[in-house]
């Protein structure tokens, strides 16, 4: 594993971005697993426990949705000096969302 990070291959942006939007997409279909099996793994809230940890796993998802979405295009932007770069990683990676998206729709609506 520690020779894929050490040869520094130049990956297109839209491969990068891609990963990126897949890796998210992942991300909030965990998250989501939480909030749809929650009652049956932990059993129902009766205490202001249950909106705390609401709130704090979602400030959490915010950072980590940051992180890989803005994580590559941040090091592009501020060490590379490449703006350009970054708004195109940014943007294919929006567009990557929007196909995940309207993939889920389109097998919600099959099945």
């Amino acid at each position: 594993m520690c020779r894929f990070f050490k040869k520094k291959k130049k990956y297109s942006l839209p491969f990068i971005a891609f990963f990126q939007a897949l890796g998210l997409v992942i991300y909030c279909g965990l998250v989501g697993l939480l909030f749809w099996q929650g009652d049956k793994w932990f059993g129902p809230m009766s205490t202001f426990l249950g909106p705390a940890f609401v709130l704090v796993l979602f400030v959490v998802s915010t950072l980590i949705s940051a992180l890989i979405v803005l994580g590559h295009p941040f090091i592009l932007f501020w060490e590379k000096k490449q703006t350009i770069e970054a708004l195109k990683l940014v943007v294919y990676t929006i567009a990557w969302l929007i196909f995940f998206i309207l993939l889920i729709i389109l097998v919600f609506i099959v099945a």
